[in-house]
């Protein structure tokens, strides 16, 4: 007479974020030290972005041009340590979390546009 729907099976939390934040979180202190908290904020936030592309396609791990792409975008974020003048009433505070996010779907283009590009690469040569 009356259907008991069992209650769905929650799937486990994902702490991601906290675990990045974790890990990053040492060197953000060492630049609070060194009184470059500005600067330490933007690697903080870059390299934030950067894990968490990876965790997101981390399917993608078994592949050298995946990984290769990633050194080839952590190389690009380089001279910004040097180029920006980080001075300690900077805007990375403010500007911090929106360019880290423009950063981040900048990543996530550059992944996929590899994956297209090395994809075709290698499914042309398994047909020959």
């Amino acid at each position: 007479m009356f259907e008991y729907d069992q209650p769905k099976e929650k799937p486990p939390t994902d702490y991601t974020g906290l675990i990045i934040a974790a890990i990053l979180a040492p060197g953000l202190m060492v630049f609070m030290y060194l009184g470059k908290a500005d600067m330490g904020l933007a690697v903080f936030i870059v390299l934030g972005m950067i894990l968490l592309a990876i965790k997101i396609r981390w399917d993608l791990r078994k592949h050298a041009w995946f990984w290769a792409t990633i050194v080839f975008i952590l190389a690009l974020h380089v001279p910004m340590l040097f180029i920006v003048p980080w001075q300690e009433k900077s805007h990375v505070r403010v500007y911090g979390f929106p360019i880290g996010i423009a950063d981040f779907v900048i990543m996530q283009g550059a992944v996929r546009l590899a994956e297209k590009v090395f994809s075709k690469h290698s499914s042309s040569n398994e047909s020959l």
